[in-house]
């Protein structure tokens, strides 16, 4: 793989500080100089979502700041999907705002495709568009919902294809290509607008246990750029490596909110403890 990926700068301040302007290029984030000290990207402000009479998040609350990863972990029906999901607005909340920057999101009038723009989405599933080459993939959305012209959208889809090594296979099909290389491609597409904010539900998932490494260094790559990251994952030693910060669900709230080594290594709640050592060797 190429060494180095374009970041996508994430350049907020947070609410209701002032807009912080985008630079050019991603400065690489400093290691001496805490996440926390840098402007909060996302702000998530007490949310509550419910389906019906079930209650799937409880009154969540944590910030993200610049140049932050932070991994999204816990069991199933957790609530992790469901808060990823009403960050990137495909679920409404019912209570609480999530702020990205200094615009707060969930306010019904905001224009959702301006806020898309500044976020960018990776799922499990590649969701290329089977009929499209690898360059079409990517420019897409960059093309039809944010009006880029075509020259700007095709040198911008090779710059990246290209970090990644994949420029020569910019004709490609989505089935001539592996389930890693196609999670790539959907990883270049998320990054086509620079986002402020990149958000990673469970990526590799989908994925041959043996093609999971290759995406997996990719994200190391923009972990090493800068890129701010929120990731919901079941990678648990990938996590450990990557993530500056761990947000632990559990039933719809916080169970644990520290550095991957106070949460998953030195936990004091039973409950805690039990959950990682499922996946210790």
């Amino acid at each position: 793989m190429a060494s180095a990926l374009l970041a996508a700068d994430s350049t907020q301040a947070s609410a209701p500080v002032a807009h912080v302007d985008n630079p050019t290029s991603a400065p690489k984030a400093s290691a001496t100089i805490p996440a926390e000290n840098n402007p909060v990207v996302l702000r998530i402000d007490n949310i509550r979502k419910s389906y019906g009479d079930l209650e799937v998040l409880k009154g969540i609350s944590f910030d993200i700041h610049q140049h932050e990863v932070v991994a999204l972990l816990g069991p199933s029906g957790s609530g992790k999907s469901t808060l990823m999901r009403c960050v990137n607005l495909l679920e409404q909340v019912n209570d609480g705002q999530i702020w990205l920057g200094d615009t707060d999101i969930t306010d019904p009038a905001i224009k959702q495709d301006d806020i898309r723009a500044r976020i960018g989405v990776v799922f499990q599933q590649f969701n290329l568009f089977p009929h499209m080459n690898v360059l079409n993939n990517v420019t897409l959305a960059a093309r039809k919902v944010h009006h880029w012209d075509k020259k700007r959208a095709n040198e911008r889809a090779m710059e990246l294809l290209e970090r990644i090594g994949m420029g020569a296979r910019a004709k490609a099909f989505p089935d001539q290509l592996s389930g890693g290389q196609q999670q790539r491609v959907a990883i270049c597409r998320a990054l086509m607008t620079n986002p402020e904010l990149l958000l990673l539900d469970e990526i590799t998932s989908a994925l041959d246990p043996m093609l999971v490494g290759e995406v997996l260094d990719m994200v190391r790559e923009l972990k090493e750029q800068g890129t701010t990251i929120l990731m919901a994952t079941h990678e648990m030693s990938f996590a450990h490596d990557a993530a500056d910060r761990v947000v632990l669900l559990r039933k719809g709230v916080i169970a644990e909110n520290g550095t991957p080594e106070e949460v998953m290594d030195n936990s004091q709640d039973p409950q805690t403890r039990e959950f990682f050592s499922h996946f210790r060797g």
